[in-house]
């Protein structure tokens, strides 16, 4: 999703469920505040993309992942989401604040909430039939 120039500059890959309209909506909305081309964007799907980030089918098709381009830390889900808030606009709050424990387990049960019903809320069309030549089969 990234230009290829742009990796040079990555301080986190971003892995996204790219048969999802709405999480292709919420990835575009985070490409368009990393002003600075810190988050390298991957739909699950794409060839190599799991083995790259030691995931496998089921992780990808559950949750968001961010890892980190230097420690290759890996998180997942609201936290993940936390991290590419933080690394788009090259602050240290979201991160911070998820890790404070009432407001994890808030954020944690919302994101699951959302992730399980992800084909009920408005979408765009998804990476994958934007770009089928670079996704395998849905």
């Amino acid at each position: 999703m990234n230009r290829p120039e742009a990796e040079q500059n990555t301080s986190l890959y971003l892995v996204f469920d790219g048969n999802c309209g709405f999480c292709t909506r919420c990835v575009e909305w985070a490409r368009r505040l990393d002003r600075h081309d810190r988050i390298s964007m991957h739909a699950y799907q794409s060839p190599g993309t799991l083995e790259r980030f030691g995931l496998t089918d089921a992780q990808g098709n559950a949750s968001v992942w961010a890892v980190r381009a230097d420690s290759g830390e890996r998180s997942s889900g609201a936290h993940a989401v936390a991290v590419t808030l933080d690394s788009a606009l090259g602050i240290r709050v979201f991160e911070r604040f998820y890790r404070i424990s009432p407001v994890r387990w808030v954020q944690d049960r919302v994101y699951q909430w959302v992730a399980d019903h992800r084909g009920k809320f408005p979408g765009v069309t998804p990476w994958c039939q934007q770009h089928p030549g670079r996704c395998g089969t849905p």
